[in-house]
């Protein structure tokens, strides 16, 4: 039994469930087999999870199948926690945070999924309980993009999504893209999963996610219903409520038309913005449901637009005033992104999943304007967790495989998937590999390679920035030769001159970060700043 601490202090009521779930087996290397479920790592890379019964089963059969993949993203994520809070002291004010801050969170999760959650905590380790038990600690995490993004904005990267349907797509029929932007670090990201659940009550479903987590960021049900979220700008809470990726995961289990999404979407309550992109077979077009702790809106364009386009700011008549979502618009990178993919789509007037995935993977600025790699304004920024497309009529879905999304898109049709993985066959391939997307050959250019480096060596720079160390000239004009349209890279150089009082050296290279794209309002202010007290004091 799992103790209660002081943050979530009731367990879920378990005197209706059994706990006897079976035993793991091994047929072959990385494919593991229990009656409630398979495990499979496929020719891509990706990992394939399937899970059926009820709440219990689910999350005992999911945490024994994923025991080992489940130790290494939690470690992955506490690793990032802890770099981002080196300090034990803030560590220590961390774990009370979190403990008061999720003290009601049990109160808003509904008890199927709460008692599902529990099931998969048995497989926890016991490694990481000075930050709470094992059933406590993840239902944490399970708000982890929420409360990422209230306090720290370290969800927000930019995740961009779309909806097309009638003239704008090749055959008419609706079609989504998405890129999950949700970085949480590089090891975070290696172990991808595709689960398909078969629930004992509402519909099938899968979920592009990873191991621990039973939320759904990206997914699409039985019956042509899809989901995917974008997250908007908050104001900070003051405890959480419902995660959002919970309340998705809701939506996708029990909703079939776009109607049923939004009447699930309204009973809950949330404790951050955040954009839900429902697509709905049954109706032939997305919405975009906006929910906040006060307000909730559903944008829909009309006209025969039949075309959506979801960032990070809120479009809904509801939110049209909104102060935080005003100066989302204003501050942020959301607007350039959704500018830049409404410009993407009017290129492609007949879109295609391989089109989709062109969009998704795309790397430069309106009109094609060079942004460097890396930079939060394009709609592949290098770091996604993944992409994945859908096309709901006729139940597939695309998942990208590393790296980011410009791996090898993975094909799965729904009906298909639940058929094969239910069978006793362990060579069944669960994925329609002949609807594959290729992968982008970008992968193998010199550029990708450089950037891999770069994204090193930047690091490299900001810690010796801080630590106030002196850096070679030749690794300084290295990483120039990097990134070199990248506008953080010369803001860097000139931070590290600025830092070591070479102010003629530092001035030129603000100025020369000031003359690229830069992402952000305060990051213009910013190099605007250091270049005023560089010319004071060269």
């Amino acid at each position: 039994m799992v103790a209660a601490c002081a943050g979530i202090r009731q367990l879920p009521p378990m005197a209706q469930y059994h706990s006897q779930v079976g035993q793991r087996e091994t047929p072959s290397p990385d494919f593991y087999v229990m009656p409630h479920g398979k495990l499979r790592k496929n020719d891509q890379g990706l990992w394939e999870l399937y899970v059926s019964g009820n709440a219990l089963e689910r999350g005992l059969t999911n945490g024994i199948l994923t025991e080992e993949l489940l130790h290494q993203q939690e470690s992955a994520f506490v690793s990032q926690v802890q770099d981002l809070v080196p300090s034990r002291f803030r560590q220590r004010l961390l774990r009370g945070f979190l403990s008061f801050f999720n003290r009601q969170l049990a109160d808003h999760v509904p008890e199927e999924y709460q008692v599902e959650i529990y099931g998969l905590s048995h497989s926890a380790s016991d490694t990481f309980n000075f930050i709470a038990p094992p059933y406590q600690r993840l239902l944490y995490f399970h708000g982890a993009h929420d409360i990422g993004h209230a306090l720290q904005d370290l969800a927000l990267v930019g995740c961009t999504s779309f909806a097309a349907w009638g003239r704008h797509t090749a055959d008419g029929k609706l079609l989504i893209g998405r890129n999950f932007d949700f970085y949480v670090g590089d090891d975070f990201s290696k172990e991808k999963m595709v689960a398909f659940i078969r629930p004992d009550s509402g519909y099938n479903h899968a979920m592009v996610t990873w191991a621990g987590m039973v939320g759904a960021v990206s997914g699409m049900n039985e019956k042509g219903l899809t989901v995917t979220i974008n997250a908007g700008k908050s104001a900070m809470p003051l405890k959480a409520k419902t995660p959002i990726s919970l309340l998705t995961r809701e939506i996708l289990q029990y909703a079939a038309t776009l109607d049923e999404a939004i009447d699930i979407a309204r009973r809950r309550d949330v404790f951050v913005s955040e954009s839900i992109l429902v697509g709905s077979a049954v109706d032939g077009k997305a919405v975009i449901i906006e929910v906040s702790p006060k307000k909730f809106g559903v944008f829909e364009v009309k006209n025969g637009a039949d075309l959506l386009v979801c960032a990070n700011h809120f479009q809904s008549e509801s939110y049209q005033s909104d102060k935080n979502n005003l100066r989302q618009l204003a501050e942020s990178h959301s607007k350039y992104r959704f500018d830049r993919m409404h410009e993407l789509i009017a290129a492609t007037p007949r879109l295609t999943p391989s089109a989709a995935a062109d969009m998704l993977r795309n790397r430069e600025g309106k009109g094609d304007t060079p942004l460097g790699y890396g930079n939060e304004m394009a709609i592949n920024q290098l770091l996604a967790h993944h992409g994945v497309i859908f096309q709901p009529a006729d139940r597939i879905m695309w998942v990208s495989a590393n790296p980011y999304q410009l791996g090898e898109f993975v094909a799965y049709q729904l009906d298909e998937v639940f058929q094969r993985a239910s069978l006793a066959d362990s060579d069944t391939i669960w994925a329609t590999n002949a609807l594959n997307i290729p992968e982008d050959p970008f992968v193998h250019s010199a550029d990708f390679e450089n950037y891999q480096s770069f994204r090193m060596q930047m690091q490299e720079l900001e810690v010796a920035i801080a630590a106030g160390m002196q850096v070679p000239d030749s690794a300084i004009a290295a990483l120039l030769r990097l990134n070199p349209e990248f506008w953080k890279t010369s803001f860097l150089i000139g931070e590290y001159h600025f830092k070591q009082k070479h102010y003629a050296e530092a001035l030129s290279y603000f100025r020369q970060a000031a003359s690229k794209e830069v992402t952000t309002a305060p990051d213009r202010r910013l190099i605007e700043k250091r270049i005023k007290m560089c010319e004071k004091k060269s």
